[in-house]
């Protein structure tokens, strides 16, 4: 199967730009989250982290 792909992928021009594109698409990605993980408010995550076990939202289904 890999090979019946890889030879349907060698017959595309520019075809070696997208593992580029989608590497810095990764990289750029999860340094944001890093830096947005860094950089958030402690009071901020802590009432995110606290909204599972908070009691005073009754939602009804």
């Amino acid at each position: 199967m890999l090979k019946f792909v890889k030879h349907h992928m060698e017959s595309i021009d520019g075809v070696a730009i997208y593992p580029m594109i989608s590497l810095v698409i990764f990289f750029a990605f999860f340094a944001a989250l890093f830096w947005w993980v860094f950089t958030a408010k402690k009071e901020y995550i802590k009432k995110v982290s606290n909204m599972p076990l908070d009691n005073h939202n009754n939602l009804e289904l």
